[in-house]
């Protein structure tokens, strides 16, 4: 059996994240990053892996990034990237403070919107 809890999209749920603007490389990022961020959103990988970490918190609310990645083996990186550009989409919100069961360490808890 799987560790990993698999994310089912409903169909008959709240409408996909609304575009999200934000920057995906810094403005002090070389241009080879900035070219690499620009495939990533035209591509619509960006946009799928937010929807992928919306119904992660949607399916898991409360817990931490690193909770969210593990448990459903979504890369780290990837949640932590993406959960603030779902804040910004609307479709998830920051929580409060808790201890991170896979680290030990205080993180944020994140909850749909």
């Amino acid at each position: 059996m799987s560790a990993f809890v698999e994310i089912q999209h409903d169909l008959f749920g709240p409408s996909a994240p609304r575009a999200v603007a934000t920057p995906a490389a810094r403005r002090t990022d070389p241009e080879t990053s900035h070219k690499a961020a620009e495939e990533h959103t035209r591509s619509g990988a960006r946009a799928h892996q937010q929807q992928q970490v919306t119904a992660a918190v949607r399916a898991l609310p409360g817990r931490t990034s690193f909770e969210l990645a593990m448990a459903t083996g979504i890369d780290r990186y990837v949640v932590a990237r993406r959960l603030p550009e779902c804040v910004t989409a609307g479709t998830v919100r920051k929580g409060e403070t808790k201890t991170c069961g896979i680290t030990g360490k205080t993180a944020l808890s994140w909850w749909p919107a």
